[in-house]
């Protein structure tokens, strides 16, 4: 009995030892990412497509749509996540943060200190942009007011408070492989840059698997709202029928081609995409169609 229970303590060591491996966060290389020169003038578009500042302005910030102070609550199966603050508040926010970090977090959902971010941050997504972007939109985000409002612990039960379990998740679920591939044009390609990588379209418009992972077999079909009331619609598939001037003229306006207004945290994409160049929006419209095929 006793050389049972020996051999057994000693498998459980080893799988655990194995476990923790497997979990570890996976970053990318800091010299490489710090030698990168961001460009703000870049980076605001940058800004705009990944839409930060929809997720990031605080709850009574909307009048002042620059300042990241966080705190905005986001509704899951697994409990309830608050947007951090990512102003440039040493203290609070990111001002504290070399090039390196910010790109690590936001393509890789690393924290400076080493912890996995929870995918409700969509570098599920952001992981398919280019690290110049990324670089490019650091530099942009130093150029914003800093906030002191001290960032809030998100409403989690056990187990989902153990982070490094999300080093696992990660290992299943984040890749950086495009969901429609095949021959695209230029314009499809860009659009599915934007719509796959910077502005995480699916990861509203796509249902989830049973541990919050996108399926990709039901890429934009639709999915239930996260805070328990109706429905996000279908954005390709059967009865999706917007011509690509209905979609780019929706990003563009807010206006449906039944000239109902956009509504919800729909509105906030809105008033983030609606200021890119024309191109870009249609080119989103392209992707989304080719998508619907």
């Amino acid at each position: 009995m006793r050389k049972i229970m020996t051999a057994a303590a000693a498998l459980a060591t080893m799988l655990a030892a194995g476990l923790w491996v497997a979990s570890a966060p996976r970053p990318l290389d800091s010299a490489e990412l710090d030698a990168l020169q961001g460009d703000a003038s870049r980076g605001a578009a940058i800004y705009l497509a990944a839409g930060c500042g929809s997720c990031h302005i605080g709850p009574a910030r909307d009048s002042d749509p620059l300042v990241l102070s966080g705190g905005r609550e986001f509704a899951s199966d697994f409990g309830t996540f608050l947007a951090p603050n990512i102003s440039t508040d040493p203290v609070h926010g990111i001002g504290g943060w070399t090039q390196a970090q910010f790109i690590n977090a936001v393509m890789r959902g690393i924290s400076p200190d080493g912890a996995h971010y929870y995918p409700a941050f969509p570098y599920t997504s952001y992981i398919r942009a280019e690290t110049q972007d990324i670089a490019d939109l650091f530099a942009y985000m130093q150029t914003l007011p800093a906030d002191a409002t001290p960032s809030q612990p998100h409403d989690l039960a056990f187990p989902f408070t153990l982070r490094r379990a999300v080093g696992l998740w990660k290992a299943l679920y984040l890749r950086e492989e495009w969901v429609v591939a095949g021959d695209l044009t230029e314009e499809e390609t860009r659009g599915r840059y934007l719509a796959e990588g910077l502005a995480h379209c699916a990861e509203c418009h796509s249902p989830r698997n049973a541990l919050g992972a996108l399926d990709h077999d039901r890429w934009l079909l639709g999915a239930p709202n996260p805070s328990g009331t109706g429905r996000i619609p279908a954005i390709a598939g059967p009865g999706f029928d917007w011509t690509a001037f209905d979609i780019s003229a929706y990003l563009e306006t807010g206006l449906t081609p039944d000239f109902d207004v956009v509504g919800g945290s729909m509105a906030a994409v809105v008033r983030s995409l609606q200021h890119l160049d024309k191109s870009e929006l249609d080119a989103i419209a392209a992707y989304i169609l080719r998508a619907a095929q």
